[in-house]
């Protein structure tokens, strides 16, 4: 098993690919599942899907995701990206291999499954969230698929350690960018003038608020904040214009509608008062991964060595679509390296595939 699960690693890791621009990489997977007892297909042009129909009337789904990152590759390993300036850097590759190999295990068995078993393969997590247009098709509806697992390679993590909570564990994401526009003038005629640095200033104040209040309403795991504020361009000229850029990430719905509504708010009330425009781009983002409890506690029988998380994690991942379908568990699987994810270094010892694998089976029911 090892030997192939690295074949599939280190063969997929040197054709990255982006986005929905999938060619090689989706070639790559069909040629495997179609030597095997499945359906292959696509719900939405894009993902790839492997059907193993074994006449039961429930269905449970595997997913891995299949796109890299627009990086240059310095790992040094002798099967780096044959595609400059694309790089499998957040463990894509790995994805696929384990799910790859979890399909010849399930070949293997098929005739013994208490339920069908739908893999999915799907494009675009990087970017636009592919997950939500595979959820769109219609297909686990049409599949009976009661739960969806999903994994991904965690660096901070010791080596095979799996690791996970139930309810909050990513993050809803929103990339928050703020433009003002004023009026500039000679600080000694600073009233004729409309300060964009002044909105600027009060608009990061002001979301500090918001922030203590999504605290309050949340819980202390939530942020708001912002990296860059860029206004003005002499001592002693009042700022015509000043862009920030921030992001706002919370672990519910309905704290992710509180904060964008109170920032447009905020940007409204900013305008009023100091005679400038702001406008406030929050688009929506990445819903967050809410594990579904039931899931997590039949994890924790299956896997004894599953580790509980003491607090969710301020990233985001597409996976939430699924879970906003369907009850879903999504699992960290550690790589014991440090190396950080989207690094142009990003490797991990492939030992951790076969024991990704190993875990998987622990969520397929066999007749006794």
């Amino acid at each position: 098993m090892f030997e192939r699960i690295l074949k599939y690693r280190r063969d997929l890791h040197q054709i990255p690919e982006l986005d929905f621009d999938l060619p090689k990489t989706t070639a790559y997977v069909r040629s495997v599942l179609e030597k095997l007892p499945c359906e292959v297909f696509s719900p939405d042009g894009h993902a790839v899907c492997a059907w193993f129909d074994a006449g039961a009337h429930e269905a449970v789904a595997f997913r891995s995701d299949m796109d890299a990152l627009p990086i240059c590759e310095v790992s040094g390993v002798p099967f780096s990206s044959r595609h400059q300036g694309h790089m499998h850097a957040c463990g894509h590759d790995g994805h696929m291999a384990m799910v790859l190999e979890l399909a010849q295990y399930v070949a293997s068995v098929k005739d013994h499954l208490k339920q069908n078993v739908l893999l999915v393969f799907q494009p675009a997590e990087e970017t636009t969230g592919g997950a939500q247009f595979i959820c769109q098709s219609g297909i686990f509806a049409q599949k009976n698929v009661k739960a969806i697992y999903g994994f991904h390679l965690w660096p901070d993590l010791p080596l095979g350690q799996p690791a996970t909570r139930p309810g909050p564990l990513l993050a809803a994401s929103c990339e928050v960018t703020v433009d003002i526009e004023g009026k500039s003038t000679h600080i000694a005629k600073s009233e004729d003038g409309a300060d964009a640095l002044l909105a600027a200033s009060r608009f990061v104040v002001g979301a500090e608020k918001i922030l203590d209040d999504l605290h309050a309403a949340e819980g202390p795991w939530c942020t708001l904040k912002f990296g860059l504020l860029q206004a003005g361009t002499v001592r002693n000229a009042i700022a015509a214009h000043a862009h920030l850029e921030g992001s706002l990430r919370v672990f519910s719905e309905s704290a992710f509608k509180m904060g964008r509504d109170r920032l447009y708010a905020l940007g409204e009330q900013i305008s009023k008062d100091l005679g400038v425009k702001v406008h406030v781009d929050a688009p929506e983002g990445y819903p967050p991964v809410v594990n579904d409890e039931k899931l997590f506690e039949d994890a924790k029988k299956r896997l004894p060595s599953l580790e509980m998380l003491p607090k969710p994690l301020l990233i985001a991942e597409d996976f939430a679509y699924y879970q906003r379908t369907l009850p879903g568990l999504f699992i960290l699987l550690g790589t014991g390296t440090g190396i950080p994810l989207h690094s142009d270094r990003f490797n991990f010892d492939e030992k951790v595939l076969e024991k990704g694998v190993e875990i998987y089976k622990h969520f397929i029911d066999l007749k006794d």
